[in-house]
């Protein structure tokens, strides 16, 4: 029996790969960083593809340099895990071999409405009464494989298998082709209350009508997904028969992974893509049409509000308007964010009236939407605006926070964080001060690897209960304590925020229609 069981864990995210070793404490004893010297390309504007074996290959490269320095370490690996980007997607042929690049998650390709099956009239109705008419518009039209089914029909036709990415890595590791429930979240035709693919008569399979033939197989989180190949095993330097086991996406295993287990707590993510999560044993619609996800959990499920370009947006804030601070980062040896925040409490709360809605991109609930922000002055600067945009973020989070406790029926008494905007002080004070909650950061911000080691632990018996290991792998370091008066400036704001939407949604539409007609 080994002493010290290791997991190694990958995960895979938008812009690098991190190969680790995690112990049975949650302490993290190795890791290799690969960073992607082009996180996707665009043929086209608006799209984002990656070739088919490119995240493969920067595997390997990790575990080479982990094994550099830890080849001792490896040879205590009793589980493999993997968790990844999500709707990232790939068309394969008959022998399990890539039809074309893989499509990202940040692609914006849509269906020809025109071109797309009319949706059956019954159903039309059904939907029209409960008022998603437009929801389910968007969903048919950013829907992948209603793009492939029409503009690249041969293709289509020659696809045995339309599968998400870590499905692919995990037949390259293992030679099975099938997946965790928990890992199918995006547009293909899941039933994620009962974690099996929808018959061909639910309401909404319409949507993304993909064969059930053409869709992997699926087993429960913590189950084995297969034997990692020998040869993979030998080149890895761990030993042969390590089985790769079943965990989930990369919010769903942070979300465990920043001990988010029990009715009392959120997770929230500060990363590319911002997320608000729950973790219930009950499913439950966190707004209508908007599904609650397969926890990483058997049983569980992820109530989830998300914003789809959420700290993205300070990139983009970065590279168009702070040339200044990114000279001066250069200078002192850190990064441009580190100067930005500084500037932070230079900028009152509520920004001196100036207020943002972070809709870098339209979502589930909001399918109109655009980015917007209001209340500009003579007095404004792009420091303004910079913390406008943390607060709005903020804004729209605690607004997802508000829906899912009424959803849920649970009340949210502290908050965990993760995500690259979680490793700021200032930032993880405003969420403080905005939530008015408690805002906790764990021992580690890979809390997406730990999450994802935790279910292999409990898997190959380490742990008996998912509870144990949370006791014994998740560590609070630090704790943000909300100032009162903060709050109740920030809920002022708030009420002005929460009626954006529905104010500026007439204007949103006809935006898209003198858009759509020229």
């Amino acid at each position: 029996m080994i002493k010290n069981p290791l997991v190694l864990t990958f995960d895979l995210g938008t812009q690098s790969l991190r190969a680790m070793l995690v112990d049975k404490t949650g302490k993290i004893v190795a890791i290799n960083q690969v960073k992607y010297p082009t996180p996707y390309f665009s043929k086209e504007a608006g799209y984002a593809e990656q070739a088919p074996n490119y995240y493969f290959e920067r595997l390997v490269e990790a575990v080479n340099g982990l094994k550099k320095n830890n080849e001792n370490l490896l040879k205590d690996v009793i589980a493999c895990t993997l968790t990844t980007i999500r709707d990232t997607v790939l068309c394969l042929d008959k022998n399990n071999l890539p039809l074309r690049d893989i499509i990202v998650w940040l692609d914006k390709r849509e269906a020809d409405r025109k071109e797309l099956k009319p949706i059956p009239a019954l159903k039309k109705m059904l939907l029209a009464l409960v008022g998603v008419t437009d929801v389910i518009d968007m969903q048919q039209r950013q829907s992948v494989c209603n793009w492939l089914m029409i503009n690249e029909k041969e293709i289509w036709e020659k696809t045995a298998k339309y599968v998400m990415l870590p499905t692919y890595l995990n037949y390259l590791l293992t030679g099975e082709l099938k997946d965790s429930v928990a890992n199918q979240i995006g547009h293909i035709p899941i039933d994620y209350k009962n974690g099996c693919w929808q018959p061909k008569n639910a309401l909404t399979r319409f949507i993304f009508d993909v064969p059930t033939e053409k869709l992997c197989e699926l087993v429960n989180p913590g189950d084995s997904l297969g034997k990692v190949k020998d040869e993979l095993c030998d080149a890895f330097g761990i030993a042969r028969g390590t089985e790769l086991i079943a965990t989930g996406s990369d919010k769903g295993c942070e979300t465990l992974g920043l001990s988010v287990f029990s009715k009392n707590k959120a997770a929230v993510s500060f990363g590319t893509s911002a997320t608000i999560q729950f973790t219930t044993d009950k499913y439950y619609e966190p707004t209508p049409f908007a599904p609650a996800y397969p926890a990483v959990v058997k049983g569980y499920y992820n109530g989830e509000i998300q914003i789809y370009r959420g700290y993205w947006m300070l990139t983009w804030f970065k590279e168009k308007f702070c040339h200044e601070e990114i000279e001066l980062a250069k200078k002192e040896g850190t990064i441009p964010e580190v100067i930005l925040n500084r500037t932070l409490k230079d900028v009152p709360i509520g920004c001196d009236g100036l207020i943002l809605q972070p809709y870098w991109g339209a979502g589930i609930q909001n399918p109109n939407a655009r980015g917007s922000m209001i209340g500009f002055t003579d007095i404004h600067d792009k420091y303004h605006m910079y913390r406008a945009i943390i607060e709005g973020i903020n804004f729209d989070l605690y607004r997802g926070m508000l829906l899912m406790e009424k959803s849920a029926k649970q009340k949210i008494e502290e908050i965990y964080v993760g995500g690259g905007g979680s490793q700021s002080d200032e930032i993880v004070q405003m969420a403080a001060d905005m939530f008015g909650l408690p805002v906790k950061r764990i021992q580690t911000h890979e809390a997406c690897g730990i999450g994802s080691s935790l279910v292999a632990f409990v898997s190959k018996g380490i742990y008996s209960s998912v509870e144990e290991a949370v006791k014994y792998m998740i560590q609070d370091k630090d704790v943000f304590i909300p100032n009162k008066e903060n709050h109740e400036k920030y809920l002022k704001y708030y009420h002005v925020y929460e009626k954006l939407y529905k104010r500026l949604d007439p204007l949103f539409v006809e935006i898209k229609e003198i858009l759509k007609n020229e």
